[in-house]
């Protein structure tokens, strides 16, 4: 039984925007803004990983539209590389990205619910635990009712970030001068090359998220159509979001005062709403952090049923709820992974040290455009794919500077993965070649 086209355009945007804009944006401006020391240098940064990620999202959508299937990446890595490169994007994505991923942002909005209530300042691990067994739980109980969950709270968190950036520019007292000078860098800001090779890995990761709605293809109503609008629209309304939210920042608190990224959402919320503003500003993040955790959960477990449906996986996780149509036993592995990144209580080492290896992935799926006869008759082609791949190596080659060590233990938890390869059932088309399998021969 295959999975039901039951999301439209709206919940596709929603999914892109989801998990591209959740708790980063309100940490990372602080960071990138303090690093670099000029406002130009830090829309600069925002501007250019926007073209990247617009570069990647017409290679993404070309894919898409040709293999219109749940799994995003691994799909394509498998026509192209073979299955074994696209397991270990498989295993990455299980054992450590995504579900340290899902540990962090369940977290971060425990950190913000303990504002709104101190009693769960008590209980961190165990509200973060009950938010992702509620968002799994929705998930589990299909399409319909988790995408119109996902695109509800991913709208809302739209809205109201644009209300904040609205609000900051139109308070009285607060004057257009800390955004001046312009380009000239701060006292006490970093070493240019270092500063910029930060912030872009900063904002690498803090765009990171937009191409999971692929795996969400099997899903989307007219996916020809729909998932290239989502994945355009989608980037051009998280470009939007970041440069307009990082403008309204600095423009209500000065970047000489900007002394670490807590301290600065503190003085964001304080500078607009008074004595209430941590309130208020928790309320935003807790709103952005749902639904960026929302949009994960959706996406993340239609990689392992992929992989299942493909018999390179345990074939329970292949297998679809009777009664709500979900990949049900990919959403539990899924939640399974997240609680025990939860309980280990070391996602943000883990995610550390799988960032490289998630750089390479991505370079490796946008080069799979090079073997698509459809891709050459598009007007971007070439530009698009090797502007892409040029971005993701220039951001590997900045960890690798900065983190040398994290960037070669997260090769070495990736390959990991290698030996459960082979202890794993494989498919009947063993023989076949990626390339054949891409044409369908």
């Amino acid at each position: 039984m295959p999975l039901k086209r039951e999301l439209g355009l709206w919940a596709a945007i929603a999914a892109v925007c989801g998990e591209s804009i959740a708790l980063g944006i309100f940490l990372t401006p602080a960071a990138m803004a303090k690093s670099l020391g000029s406002p130009m240098l830090l829309f600069g940064v925002w501007c250019a990983m926007a073209l990247m990620a617009c570069a990647g999202a017409v290679c993404y959508a070309e894919l898409a539209v040709t293999f219109p299937e749940a799994g995003g990446g691994y799909v394509y890595l498998r026509h192209f590389y073979g299955k074994r490169v696209a397991f270990l994007y498989g295993w990455m994505s299980m054992a450590v990205m995504d579900s340290g991923l899902a540990a962090a942002l369940a977290v971060g909005a425990t950190a913000y619910l303990s504002v709104l209530s101190p009693v769960v300042g008590h209980f961190p691990g165990e509200t973060a635990a009950i938010l992702l067994i509620m968002i799994a739980a929705i998930n589990y109980c299909g399409t319909r009712l988790s995408g119109a969950f996902m695109a509800t709270v991913n709208w809302l968190k739209l809205l109201i970030i644009a209300v904040l950036i609205a609000w900051a520019f139109a308070s009285h007292g607060i004057s257009h001068s800390n955004l001046v000078p312009l380009s000239t860098r701060r006292h006490g800001s970093d070493l240019l090359l270092i500063g910029i090779a930060g912030a872009f890995i900063n904002a690498f990761f803090s765009y990171g998220g937009w191409w999971d709605v692929t795996k969400l293809a099997g899903e989307v109503r007219d996916p020809r159509k729909n998932l290239p609008r989502a994945l355009i629209f989608g980037v051009v309304a998280v470009t939007l979001v970041y440069i307009g939210l990082s403008a309204a920042f600095l423009h209500v608190v000065p970047l000489q005062n900007v002394t670490s990224n807590q301290a600065f959402v503190a003085q964001f919320g304080e500078a607009l709403f008074g004595r209430t503003g941590a309130a208020v500003l928790s309320v935003c993040v807790l709103i952005s952090v749902l639904g960026g955790l929302a949009a994960l959960t959706m996406a993340a477990p239609r990689v392992y049923f992929a992989m299942a449906q493909k018999g390179e996986f345990f074939a329970l996780f292949g297998r679809l709820h009777p009664r709500f149509n979900s990949p049900g036993n990919a959403i539990l592995l899924q939640l399974f992974c997240s609680l025990a990144v939860l309980a280990l209580g070391a996602f943000d080492k883990i995610i550390s040290y799988i960032i490289f290896s998630a750089v390479i992935f991505l370079a490796l799926t946008g080069a799979t455009v090079f073997r698509l006869p459809e891709a050459r008759r598009q007007f971007w082609y070439p530009v698009a794919p090797v502007l892409y791949i040029l971005c993701c190596t220039a951001v590997a080659l900045m960890i690798i500077m900065r983190n040398p060590l994290e960037a070669v233990l997260g090769i070495g938890v990736v390959l990991l993965g290698y030996p459960l390869y082979w202890k794993l059932p494989k498919s009947q088309d063993e023989h076949q070649t990626p390339l054949q399998a891409a044409v369908g021969e």
